[in-house]
């Protein structure tokens, strides 16, 4: 079969920790597809804000987070000058592809996928959804030896992210823009079942090693101790992470689970099927919330602003003596420190 490349982008989205790297890993085993792993181009469009790109965008990508040297793309073969952001996006994707099913999975896009619909007019999106509470739990062991899992508000921001990306995917459907979302209890369980669900939607036959791990391509995922599951040879639903939440954690993500059930009737979210008896979190609380995150997610766009606009030798500067002990933390370097170039 051959595939039709002016189908757009596949673009996979899940809150962090919510099997998005499984789900990267099987949907790569189907010779057709070729997605890339957290490129994450999108973070640094504003490289793109000008008539032209800047002229040193592919170093500062590359600088982000290793994306160009962890898929192996020649450097070489790219345009000098990308008009803009999805040009330059599709390039490399398409090289990366090599005639396959061209994309990028990526948790930091979950509060936007419909400004990444408006840039991608024919993307498909692919999201996956898991158990909130197992998520954060995930966070929480994953932040034992990951910086970026370990910066400030990484569980404030899955709690609050949960809904956006619900609220995204609402606009998608109301939009008319393709999108196909699943979930991550059903995929450990059952992946065959998940899997031919998602090449219908693809429309793409389904190849049966979409459902293992073995002899998957893993060479583009970070090294890192949060990733050991994915590059196993088996498909596991884990147990419960050993580390626990904090009661305030657990108590708030109980609050907006039944906040959540009871707006939509009981429908949403899928998991967990109950909401327990806790008490629905109330306006005052979830006006806090949604201001700490707005908070968070502006940190996180000027970390990303900064990478693309600061002298490149001040940030490898920088990035070389972050190892080295500090007496005292700067406010640039607390900035610089969160960059997300190891999710």
């Amino acid at each position: 079969m051959t595939n039709d490349q002016s189908a757009g982008p596949i673009i996979v989205v899940g809150i962090w920790r919510s099997g998005t790297s499984l789900l990267y890993t099987l949907l790569n085993q189907h010779p057709q597809i070729a997605l890339m792993y957290e490129g994450d181009l999108f973070l640094l469009r504003s490289l793109f804000r000008s008539a032209r790109s800047k002229p040193d965008r592919l170093e500062r990508w590359e600088f982000w987070n290793n994306a160009l040297s962890r898929h192996n793309i020649d450097t070489g073969k790219l345009s000098a000058c990308a008009a803009d952001y999805p040009a330059a996006a599709t390039e490399v994707w398409k090289q990366y592809a090599k005639g396959a099913l061209y994309g990028d999975k990526s948790p930091n896009y979950f509060d936007s996928l419909q400004p990444l619909a408006r840039e991608f007019p024919n993307a498909r999106f692919i999201v996956i959804w898991r158990d909130l509470a197992d998520t954060c739990r995930s966070l929480v062991r994953a932040a034992e030896g990951s910086a970026f899992f370990a910066k400030r508000g990484m569980s404030h921001r899955a709690l609050v992210g949960y809904r956006k990306l619900k609220c995204e995917c609402d606009a998608l459907v109301r939009n008319g823009v393709r999108l196909h979302q699943i979930h991550y209890e059903e995929m450990v369980q059952s992946p065959e079942t998940v899997m031919r669900g998602i090449c219908a939607f693809l429309q793409i036959p389904f190849d049966p090693r979409m459902a293992s791990l073995e002899g998957a391509d893993r060479s583009a995922i970070y090294e890192a101790p949060q990733h050991a599951g994915v590059k196993s040879e088996k498909i596991r639903l884990n147990g419960k992470p050993t580390s626990a939440l904090s009661p305030e954690l657990s108590g708030k993500i109980a609050r907006y689970v039944a906040y959540w059930k009871k707006e939509s009737a009981g429908s949403w979210p899928r998991y967990p099927q109950n909401a327990g008896d806790a008490k629905p979190a109330g306006l005052l609380e979830r006006a806090a919330d949604e201001a700490y995150f707005r908070a968070l997610r502006a940190l996180d766009r000027f970390t990303a602003f900064v990478y693309c606009h600061a002298p490149i030798a001040v940030l490898r500067r920088y990035r070389g003596a972050k190892t080295q002990p500090r007496a005292v933390t700067t406010p640039e370097s607390t900035v610089l420190s969160e960059a997300p170039n190891r999710n």
